[in-house]
């Protein structure tokens, strides 16, 4: 299904990808509002034969899906995800494209930092999250969570799984074992799209969903699996050790602790039992 975005008062055709979670937006009407070009359609046609000329690999990556038009019909439109999207107002030699080149730098320049002091890259990830509105007890724990995912996925790593949709597969096994959900459902049952899980986890589902990883961490180094089936039964198994700590949690407690409260409303997320069993009974 097409939706639409709104950047200073023009539309952009956007179409969300759930299977790899990002948007794609319509070429043509991102020129539209960086260039200034009254007739968009004929500068991307020339932009993007100039790209292909140049060995761009942006025009490797568009790709074509039926967005609506003004009159109502459905037309194959020329659209990239976000990344390439970034990548297009780069070539756009425009004043309105400035200030996203001047971010972008800024973002390249960041990471550079980063990569020479990691410690920049925590300093910053924590102001980000206090900006965001989290408190410090949630900014705390997602701090430790954050080390133990680095701890599976060094141990992924040693058993030479190192491909990001391997580890996506692996997690989704491990998280359809302790939460019922598979990583997709979940996100789905928080409202969310893009953005990060963990980010929308209650202290309580981060507690669980650390305790499934830290677990499969210390099953994969005892029992050193050779194969990537190996490595998914493992990850069931310490998904399932915190599945039976949420079922008695949730026995003792008389609730159910996977939530759909997301980030958009932050101090609920260091959650109240007895709140949250009240909105249940609603």
């Amino acid at each position: 299904m097409a939706n639409i975005k709104v950047f200073e008062d023009k539309k952009i055709r956007t179409q969300w990808n759930e299977q790899e979670e990002d948007w794609y937006f319509s070429v043509v009407d991102v020129c539209a509002i960086f260039s200034d070009s009254k007739t968009p359609r004929n500068y991307w046609s020339d932009l993007k034969r100039k790209l292909k000329q140049e060995g761009s690999e942006l025009h490797e990556n568009l790709v074509q899906l039926k967005l609506p038009s003004s009159d109502g019909k459905s037309y194959n439109t020329d659209v990239l995800n976000t990344k390439w999207l970034l990548r297009l107002v780069q070539s756009i030699p425009s004043p309105k494209a400035e200030p996203f080149k001047m971010w972008l730098a800024q973002v390249g320049s960041e990471r550079l930092d980063e990569i020479a002091d990691p410690e920049k890259a925590i300093m910053r990830g924590a102001e980000f999250y206090r900006a965001k509105g989290y408190t410090e007890g949630w900014i705390n724990q997602r701090f430790q969570t954050i080390e133990m995912r680095k701890e599976l996925t060094d141990e992924w790593k040693n058993r030479g799984i190192e491909n990001e949709k391997d580890y996506a597969i692996l997690t989704n096994e491990m998280t359809k074992a302790w939460a019922g959900l598979s990583v997709q459902e979940y996100k789905q049952l928080k409202g969310l799209k893009k953005e990060n899980l963990r980010d929308n986890m209650t202290n309580i589902e981060l507690t669980l969903n650390q305790l499934a990883e830290v677990t499969t961490t210390l099953l994969s180094r005892q029992q050193k699996p050779e194969t990537f089936e190996n490595s998914k039964n493992i990850a069931r198994q310490g998904g399932q050790v915190a599945r039976n700590t949420r079922k008695d949690i949730e026995k003792r407690l008389g609730t159910k602790v996977i939530s759909p409260l997301n980030a958009t409303n932050k101090d609920l997320l260091e959650i109240d039992v007895n709140k949250n069993k009240n909105n249940e009974d609603k």
